[in-house]
């Protein structure tokens, strides 16, 4: 665990004592917290960080509606590392500049991160199902087939 990890661990478990502890945690409240106890102090580095993620967040959240009313995600990124630091480049599916590798390894790089979700997702039912031998098993069907295909149903040609 970083350094920096380990200083919000600290600051976490002295918001949980000071201000007490329910089990749910507001990150906003402790960045409060801790902020106006002068435990975070943001650098220009780190606030330059967040206007990028808030411009991230707004790329994420940027979709349209082509011409047979699918609403699709308008910008998509690619994540590569050079020199040692993570770099997230950005393109519109509509900018015809955009190359159609960009879109490639984008779709490819998001197709792994559900896959990693899923996995991150069949563990902690796993682990809470074992954590809970007493309670009915929770379920996880991985296979979205069908999922997918049942919200493709109003864009078929052929659908009724």
């Amino acid at each position: 665990m970083s350094a920096y990890a380990n200083q919000v661990k600290s600051y976490l478990e002295r918001y949980q004592a000071e201000v007490g502890d329910d089990g749910l945690i507001d990150t906003h409240a402790v960045a409060v917290w801790a902020y106006n106890n002068g435990l975070h102090k943001p650098n220009l580095k780190t606030v330059i960080d967040a206007i990028a993620a808030d411009i991230a967040q707004v790329f994420r959240e940027e979709y349209r509606t082509n011409s047979s009313g699918q609403r699709y995600r308008a910008k998509h990124a690619v994540r590569s590392r050079t020199g040692g630091k993570t770099l997230s480049l950005w393109a519109d599916i509509d900018d015809e500049r955009a190359p159609r590798d960009h879109f490639v390894r984008s779709f490819a790089q998001r197709r792994q991160q559900i896959v990693g979700d899923c996995f991150q997702l069949k563990t902690d039912a796993d682990v809470y199902n074992a954590k809970n031998p007493s309670q009915p098993a929770i379920q996880i069907p991985l296979d979205f087939s069908l999922d997918v295909e049942e919200l493709q149903l109003p864009f078929k040609k052929d659908a009724a």
